[in-house]
């Protein structure tokens, strides 16, 4: 007796459940494909089987596109299909792309990405200069840093963070992917003469608020300038 005559299994539901998963990762493949921004699993879910394993699907279809001209990418529990690395160099870039970064914006960024949350007087104190809200806006603007909250101590400072579009523009699946200290020595961003109590600190990998931050409310949009003031008549 067969194995599968053993657990009352036939042929045809081998099959089914072959087709089946056939039929998920099309659907899945369609949906990244269809869209300009990254797909999170749970949107992904609502459209396939119920309880179907959509992170299996997803890392089945990632394999498949491996070694193809654009890979299937994850970015945090998202999804996307991005141009494959090494071939970046064929495809031309959008006159309208954001402009080359300067080094203060490098900094400010490189900052807010390993020591987040992070608020702007901290990130003063790590560079040592003052930092203008224009090269904030410029980091804004590209869509890699938001504000998270406001920190518990006087004045309730903004505290800084990346955004998904900062992983996915860089290609990152998550913070702990961003290189550490040998490797960036390695790549030669870092010389011989690091001081000995330098060190590069583990971003934090929840994107919850801290315990010593509290939530932006309109109120702090408003004052941000990030929304216009509500409750007023015009004139």
């Amino acid at each position: 007796m067969t194995e599968l005559e053993e657990q009352d299994i036939g042929p045809e539901d081998v099959d089914n459940d072959a087709a089946v998963e056939t039929e998920a990762e099309r659907i899945a493949e369609a949906l990244v494909f269809a869209s300009a921004q990254p797909v999170s699993e749970s949107f992904i879910a609502d459209r396939l089987p119920r309880d179907f394993n959509v992170r299996a699907t997803m890392l089945r279809l990632k394999d498949q596109y491996a070694h193809r001209g654009v890979n299937l990418v994850q970015v945090e529990d998202s999804w996307a299909f991005r141009t494959a690395a090494d071939l970046s160099f064929v495809i031309r870039r959008d006159e309208n792309e954001v402009k080359k970064l300067s080094r203060a914006a490098l900094e400010v960024l490189a900052i807010i990405a390993y020591h987040q949350p992070v608020t702007r007087a901290e990130i003063e104190d790590i560079r040592g200069v003052q930092t203008s809200r224009g090269t904030l806006d410029v980091l804004m603007e590209a869509g890699w840093v938001r504000f998270r909250g406001r920190r518990r101590t006087p004045g309730r400072p903004v505290t800084l963070g990346t955004t998904r579009d900062f992983l996915d523009h860089f290609g990152l699946e998550e913070l702990r992917d961003l290189p550490g200290i040998e490797e960036l020595k390695g790549a030669g961003l870092l010389s011989g003469r690091i001081p000995a109590n330098f060190n590069i600190p583990s971003p934090t990998m929840n994107d919850e608020l801290t315990e010593d931050e509290d939530p932006i409310t309109q109120l702090d949009l408003e004052e941000l300038g990030l929304l216009a003031p509500s409750g007023g008549s015009e004139e």
